[in-house]
């Protein structure tokens, strides 16, 4: 995400308590960044760890091999796709008249 290089034209509000406020520029000014952008940074970093956590799963080996037989087993039977696939569609149909 190219955060710098996009133009800013949206915004987050939040309301806080004065101590989680001072907490929070204590912290951004010990890592020499505003606060938003503290926040930001902060946030987008939690944010990819709970999208990572949707996106990356990681097996042990016997979980592996069971998903690679889940792979490279065979479909089950479909026969009404079947029947559907072997059937002229409908823009064959129309091309026909």
């Amino acid at each position: 995400m190219h955060i710098e290089t996009e133009p800013k034209s949206e915004r987050i509000d939040i309301r806080t308590t004065p101590r989680v406020k001072r907490t929070l520029q204590d912290a951004a000014s010990v890592t020499s960044k505003t606060v938003s952008e503290f926040l930001l940074d902060s946030a987008l970093t939690r944010a990819a760890e709970v999208l990572a956590d949707r996106r990356l799963f990681l097996l042990d080996d016997d979980q592996w091999e069971e998903f690679m037989t889940a792979l490279d087993a065979p479909p089950p039977p479909m026969p009404r796709l079947e029947k559907l696939l072997r059937e002229p569609s409908v823009l064959e149909k129309a091309g026909n008249a």
